[in-house]
């Protein structure tokens, strides 16, 4: 059974008492040891050496006047050091029960300022601010935590649907087997195995556990590789892409990195420009950095919706995506956190609905990150 220690103020004063006691031992012993002998040595050097009554007289003075003085003393020290330690102890228990009632309040889940100290001292305020921000920070990822679970099983709805649909149907002879029946679970299979790597990714993009490698690149090779590979798709859905490089800059990147962001970004802004529409990259200097910007003149970004299309799973059209399976909501999170994993940032804007939007990767440029 582990013993029960006494209270921090009681230990305090018993300390601060034991101080005392030990000084007024250390003084009484020094008085009686060495005070006679001094007194001796003085009144044999004034004269008085052939003087017994007069030696005792001094002597029998000085240790009443010494005792006196040392008692006197000793006990202003002590109701001085006990008062002076119960002030201090009585408002460093205030502070420390004011921790220990917020450290309560956040083990039940009561993130919001547990901890406030008024006329603390500059460590105290430091651990209190310190603590604040550990519980906004355990607010934040449990918030996270929340969505997350609450968008994972939204997502997860579609096309776990789908599958039961087509098993239940082959099961009832409604569905017959075959190459159309095998297509579509093989379709939902394969997007649960997506949305399973998508989840897998955006959390660690956005914790910071992604192995980045970084080599020297300029945005022009970053720019043609993804059009490139990115032109055949939009010239089967009659979008046109062009890309203009004002800057070749050259950047430290992880390249494979990079070109996913940059594929997350034209897989968005071909998937909401109707044929006809068109689509341009461009390479441009922004203060200092090399700024990748994706330009559509597609179906454009509410005022509303703005704000949110880099979180996880949202959809200015939630019925959309869901409904053909072409993403699953995570692609323009993951692209922002490798951006910032990179010290830039991945932002978007539009002047709303039908008048296109503009998706701008910032990157430092590598002669700014060696000055």
């Amino acid at each position: 059974m582990k013993r029960e220690r006494g209270s921090l103020p009681g230990r305090l004063i018993l300390g601060q008492s034991l101080l005392v006691l030990g000084m007024a031992v250390s003084i009484v012993a020094a008085a009686v040891l060495i005070g006679p002998r001094v007194l001796d040595d003085h009144m044999r050097r004034a004269g008085h050496g052939d003087q017994p009554a007069v030696l005792q007289h001094a002597q029998e003075a000085f240790y009443s006047a010494g005792m006196q003085s040392i008692g006197v003393g000793l006990l202003v020290a002590a109701v001085g050091a006990i008062a002076v330690t119960l002030v201090t102890t009585r408002r460093l228990s205030r502070w420390l029960s004011a921790l220990s009632r917020g450290a309560e309040r956040v083990s039940a889940g009561h993130y919001e300022q547990p901890v406030s100290l008024s006329h603390a001292s500059p460590e105290l305020e430091r651990v209190a601010d310190a603590f604040n921000g550990m519980a906004a920070q355990i607010e934040t990822t449990e918030s996270r935590r929340r969505k997350l679970l609450t968008d994972v099983a939204h997502e997860l709805r579609t096309p776990i649907a789908a599958i039961d649909v087509t098993l239940e149907g082959l099961e009832d002879g409604v569905i017959a087997p075959g190459d159309q029946a095998y297509a579509t679970l093989r379709a939902q299979s394969a997007r649960l195995a997506r949305l399973a790597a998508d989840i897998r990714d955006v959390s660690a993009a956005e914790e910071g556990r992604q192995h980045i490698s970084l080599r020297r690149t300029t945005a022009g090779e970053l720019v043609e590789v993804c059009i490139r590979e990115w032109a055949g798709r939009f010239s089967e859905a009659g979008v046109a892409l062009r890309c203009s490089v004002d800057d070749d800059a050259e950047v430290d990147v992880d390249r494979a990195r990079i070109e996913q962001v940059l594929d997350n970004v034209l897989a968005n802004a071909l998937r909401h420009t109707p044929r006809g529409g068109r689509v341009e990259v461009r390479a441009v200097p922004v203060a200092g950095r090399v700024a990748i910007v994706v330009t559509d003149d597609g179906e454009g970004i509410s005022a509303e919706a703005l704000p949110h299309v880099m979180e996880r799973f949202y959809r200015a059209d939630p019925a959309r995506g869901r409904a053909d399976g072409s993403g699953t909501g995570v692609g323009l999170a993951i692209s922002r956190a490798m951006a910032r994993a990179h010290g830039g940032d991945l932002t978007a804007h539009s002047d709303g609905p039908g008048r296109g939007a503009t998706f701008t990767l910032s990157l430092p440029s590598s002669s700014n990150l060696h000055r």
